[in-house]
This record gives C-alpha cells, sequence and structure tokens, in this order.
C-alpha cells in the first residue's frame, strides 16, 4: 500500500475547484460505498456554499487550508487550517469563508 500524500492531494483539488463553475472539488481517499467509513478531501472556493444536508452517521470535518464555517438552523462555527469539528446529528450546512480544503470522515451507521 503506498501512502497518500494530503497536502498535495489537497492543493490539486484546489486547482480544479477555482478551474470549476460550481467552485467544488473533492476525491475520495479511503473507502468507498461499500464501506462504512470513508475520507474524502473537499475544496471549495471562497462564499462556496454546501446547502443543508443530513448526517447519516459520525463524522467529522479537519480544516487542511482556509476557513469555514459549519452551520446548522441554530448555530454555526468557525474553523481555521488545523481546525477539527464534529459534525453535528442534524441538518448542516459548510460555507468556505476563503478558498478551503477540508478533510471529510464519516462512518455510517445502522
Amino acid at each position: 500500500m503506498n501512502p497518500t500524500n494530503v497536502s498535495a492531494e489537497a492543493q490539486l483539488l484546489l486547482e480544479k475547484a477555482q478551474g470549476s463553475s460550481a467552485g467544488r472539488a473533492a476525491h475520495m481517499v479511503v473507502g468507498g460505498p461499500q464501506t462504512e467509513m470513508t475520507q474524502t478531501l473537499i475544496a471549495l472556493t471562497y462564499q462556496t456554499r454546501l446547502d443543508d444536508h443530513e448526517n447519516p452517521g459520525e463524522a467529522t470535518i479537519l480544516v487542511l487550508e482556509g476557513e469555514v464555517e459549519l452551520g446548522t438552523a441554530e448555530e454555526s462555527w468557525d474553523a481555521g487550517k488545523g481546525d477539527m469539528l464534529a459534525i453535528p446529528d442534524s441538518r448542516h450546512h459548510l460555507i468556505a469563508k476563503t478558498d478551503a480544503v477540508i478533510l471529510l470522515t464519516s462512518v455510517k451507521l445502522g
């Protein structure tokens, strides 16, 4: 098994997001549809928003580059490079406050 250079992958994804009309790009680096745990790099350009969606299990985000806001209808949390947040067990959104890259780790329940 060869290691994945997450920093290099993050930079490539950010460049891809910057060239995308959607302002985002993602790559699953660990796991897949048949696994319980996945780790996905997600790059977002400034002000790109992942609209409200459910959390199908347990999940965290680790900010690798930039700044993001994670929020629910009731509250929100800001995070910058090196910060990790647990994703709430409720509908939530993510907004890039700068160009940003996160590592989403999720474990499906049930």
